[in-house]
């Protein structure tokens, strides 16, 4: 790989490093406790690229300052170092161009932002392995906050429904938000929850009982009120409860699609 092709790629790698960890679509990728390492990498190659670019810019004046010197005071030099020319000058008009190829994800980056992980990836990880149960202690769960309807995501949903032996969903109405999967078991309300990065994402569901979720297709995000089906999160189903919906309605997208 020529040495502006690697300059050109460190700029814009350094640069769409930039670009997603200040304006946030770094969420697609990793957990927003990784912002300062995405922004500081991306400062640090786009450093380190314009350095190069300037470092090299500076060496071929020097060479061309030299060389114009030892050309002008020696004509048999100056013939020798033309033909040398020449024959650069036909190596230049071949170069490497599979290597111009690593430029296109990198573009990709500042082009198009991903969208977060959907419905697709519930239904492919819910046909592997289903999720193993953990041994919680009751006092892991603190008692809910009081109120008519309690705010909880899928994660605190789910982990209490499976796991938490006093029960302290029964009863109780919850509020919850995701998007929707069509799958074999029914209507699922689903978030991915990723611990790291995007690679190692898994899905949070609920199962929707009622008619009202059927008519909103794949991926459609909604906020949820409704009231645990003691009992139904068990290992047969992977710990997916059931939820009797009272409420529903569609919402926007979050920009950060992910629970942790």
């Amino acid at each position: 790989m020529r040495r502006e092709t690697q300059n050109i790629l460190l700029v814009l790698l350094g640069g769409a490093l930039l670009k997603i960890g200040i304006n946030g679509d770094y969420l697609r990728y990793v957990k927003p406790a990784q912002q300062p390492w995405v922004v500081a990498g991306g400062a640090v190659i786009l450093l380190l690229g314009a350095v190069a670019i300037v470092r090299d810019v500076l060496t071929a004046r020097q060479t061309r300052t030299v060389t114009g010197g030892q050309d002008h005071d020696d004509p048999a030099r100056s013939a020798t170092h033309q033909a040398g020319t020449d024959t650069a000058g036909h190596d230049h008009h071949h170069p490497a161009r599979s290597a111009w190829l690593l430029v296109v994800p990198v573009l990709a980056v500042f082009l198009v932002a991903p969208p977060a992980l959907g419905s697709d990836s519930v239904i492919r990880t819910s046909a592997g392995a289903p999720r193993s149960a953990v041994a919680q202690d009751a006092a892991a769960f603190p008692p809910l906050p009081a109120g008519d309807v309690v705010p909880l995501t899928l994660t605190e949903f789910v982990t209490r429904a499976g796991w938490d032996s006093r029960g302290s969903l029964n009863g109780r109405t919850v509020r919850l938000s995701g998007f929707v999967v069509h799958a074999k078991e029914g209507v699922l309300l689903a978030r991915m929850v990723i611990r790291c990065c995007a690679a190692d994402a898994s899905p949070m569901t609920v199962r929707l009982t009622g008619p009202q979720a059927a008519r909103f297709p794949d991926d459609s995000w909604l906020e949820v009120t409704g009231q645990l089906v003691p009992g139904t999160a068990t290992a047969a189903n992977g710990y997916t409860p059931d939820v009797t919906v009272t409420a529903l309605q569609p919402i926007p997208a979050p920009q950060d699609a992910y629970e942790y």
